[in-house]
C-alpha cells in the first residue's frame, strides 16, 4: 500500500487560464456572521441588529463581506494552495456585486490569471489568482484578485520541506 498525502498544487502544476471549481460550497449562517463580526470587532448594525437592518435598503441583515471574502479564499485552499503556498502577497479588484444573506450558500472558483518564477526567491513562483464566488442561485456575490508566492516542486523538495 502507498500513502497519498493531500496537498495543493505546486507552481509548476498550475496552468494559465484554467478555472478550478471548488466544491463543496459553504452555507453561511447567522451564527457565522455574528461570530466573525464580533471577533473582528466590527460593530456594523447591518450584520448584528436585525431590527435596524430591516429599516435599511436590503430589509434584513447582510453577511459580513469580509467573511464572504475569507470563505471564498478558504474554499480554494485544499484544492490549490494547501502546503504549497509560501505567502499571500496582496489582494486587488475586490468587489461584492450582490449581497449574501444568512442561509445563503457560497460556491467558489479560481482562475489562474498569470504566473512567473520569482526573481528574488529561487524555488518559488508568483501566481495571480482570480477568485469568484456565487450563491446558490448562481449570482456572483464576490470577486477578488489575489497574488501569492508558491513553491515549485523542486524548490520545496530542495528546501527540505515536508509534504503538507
Amino acid at each position: 500500500m502507498r500513502d497519498e498525502i493531500q496537498r495543493g498544487l505546486y507552481y509548476d502544476e498550475l496552468d494559465d487560464g484554467v478555472r478550478y471549481v471548488h466544491r463543496p460550497g459553504r452555507t453561511l449562517t447567522e451564527a457565522d456572521n455574528t461570530l466573525f463580526t464580533s471577533v473582528t470587532m466590527n460593530p456594523q448594525g447591518l450584520h448584528l441588529d436585525a431590527a435596524w437592518a430591516a429599516t435599511q435598503p436590503f430589509g434584513r441583515p447582510l453577511m459580513n463581506s469580509m467573511l464572504t471574502l475569507a470563505t471564498l479564499v478558504g474554499l480554494s485552499v485544499a484544492h490549490l494552495t494547501r502546503g504549497t503556498i509560501v505567502a499571500n502577497l496582496g489582494f486587488t479588484e475586490v468587489r461584492f456585486p450582490a449581497p449574501m444573506f444568512p442561509g445563503d450558500t457560497l460556491y467558489g472558483s479560481t482562475t489562474v490569471r498569470d504566473r512567473r518564477l520569482s526573481a528574488s526567491r529561487p524555488g518559488t513562483g508568483i501566481v495571480t489568482l482570480e477568485h469568484v464566488g456565487t450563491n446558490q442561485d448562481d449570482v456572483e456575490v464576490a470577486r477578488a484578485v489575489r497574488t501569492v508566492l508558491m513553491w515549485t516542486r523542486a524548490g520545496h523538495e530542495q528546501a527540505g520541506k515536508d509534504e503538507p
